[in-house]
């Protein structure tokens, strides 16, 4: 299964300039989820980070990370993801490798570890051409959206 941007905004609250995921090229349900991020010199971020040498904030690809871990727990929910959010509630074991640059193309995988009470735990990578740039261990919980 792929989705499009039309769908990742669908399932995902983010939007311009926070949303971070292009395209879902492959879902295994409730195991894992690759997903792309298409990194422009357009970014925002680039005007500070940094105007000689502009780099990727390692902040920002766990955004990413994280909002791919969002669309894995949304695309098995039904129509339930309507009435929640998901939201990351810890990070372990992240590493930072390698830079992302603009005109790299930021893949993103992640694998369901397991799933506690409700909490979520993935192993996410991310890569530039087959490289590992970042990895971490992201827990994360779908909350009830405030009316």
């Amino acid at each position: 299964m792929e989705l499009d941007i039309s769908k990742v905004m669908e399932l995902l609250p983010h939007r311009y300039p926070f949303l971070l995921i292009d395209r879902v090229v492959e879902i295994e349900q409730g195991k894992s989820l690759s997903a792309i991020k298409n990194v422009t010199i357009n970014e925002p971020f680039f005007q500070g980070h940094f105007p000689d040498q502009p780099i990727m904030p390692g902040v920002l690809i766990l955004e990413a990370m994280a909002q791919a871990t969002g669309l894995l727990a949304f695309t098995e929910m039904g129509e339930a993801y309507k009435s929640k959010l998901y939201v990351l509630v810890g990070i372990d074991k992240s590493r930072f490798r390698g830079q992302v640059v603009p005109g790299d193309q930021l893949v993103l995988n992640i694998s369901l570890k397991r799933n506690m009470r409700g909490i979520g735990m993935y192993k996410c990578e991310a890569l530039v051409e087959g490289e590992v740039v970042a990895e971490a261990e992201m827990m994360c919980s779908a909350q009830d959206r405030q009316q």
